[in-house]
């Protein structure tokens, strides 16, 4: 069976797609067939190819499955800036709509394992009216979520996790990231108390790495079926 998430994150800069990599290759590791979609990607370099961002070519090195790059990263915007903004400067409308059927044709792909990575935190803009949020919903898939380890986590990672909640989605786990050098102050007790407070289990610690290796830190993860409730292996 197909397993997809949508992975989101507790702000932007929190490590999303490295943590999004990182569960593509321990998928991969596990014998599955891995894709990763970035639909809305600003902040790119113009290349012989076209405009290329950085993210999604991350995932599209972390994924077992060959696909076009137009197929994983459809809306592609120069400006690294809100996503909305950076689309309106180009006269271009995102939309639900738009993503799901950008969505279909990244979902006709065979993939056994799939992650839609979104852009900042959960409420991040598309338009005037829609999120990605509302994208997510449209979707209805479970949400993996990726904590950045720092002064305010608690807050942001209970108020995504009640947002996510609220608009009717499962949290299907979530990702403890150390995204910066500096260990925060007191790191283990925030940890624990995130482990008490959210309503899913911690997939797994990454501490700050320098130097990426994308395999070495898959082993440090657990997919949502590798783990129970708590957290332990199954």
């Amino acid at each position: 069976m197909s397993l997809c998430y949508f992975v989101t994150g507790t702000d932007t800069d929190v490590g999303k797609t490295f943590v999004a990599s990182a569960l593509l290759a321990r998928a991969g590791q596990l014998g599955l067939r891995t894709a990763g979609f970035k639909p809305v990607a600003a902040g790119a370099q113009t290349t012989a190819e076209g405009l290329r961002n950085g993210d999604a070519l991350e995932l599209m090195a972390a994924a077992n499955q060959a696909l076009p790059y137009e197929v994983v990263n459809p809306y592609c915007f120069e400006a690294a800036i809100a996503p909305h903004i950076a689309a309106a400067e180009q006269g271009v409308a995102i939309s639900v709509d738009g993503l799901m059927a950008a969505a279909g044709r990244f979902q006709a792909t065979s993939a056994d394992f799939s992650l839609v990575e979104g852009a900042g935190g959960w409420r991040v803009p598309l338009n005037n009216q829609q999120t990605f949020a509302d994208f997510a919903v449209a979707l209805n898939v479970p949400v993996i979520m990726v904590v950045a380890m720092r002064l305010g986590c608690i807050n942001h990672a209970l108020l995504t996790a009640e947002a996510i909640a609220r608009d009717g989605l499962p949290l299907a786990g979530w990702v403890a990231n150390q995204a910066v050098a500096e260990v925060m102050p007191h790191y283990r007790e925030n940890l624990r108390t995130l482990q008490a407070l959210l309503p899913a289990p911690l997939l797994g610690e990454i501490p700050y790495c320098p130097q990426k290796n994308i395999q070495e830190v898959a082993e440090r993860l657990r997919l949502p079926r590798e783990v129970g409730a708590t957290g332990q292996p199954l």
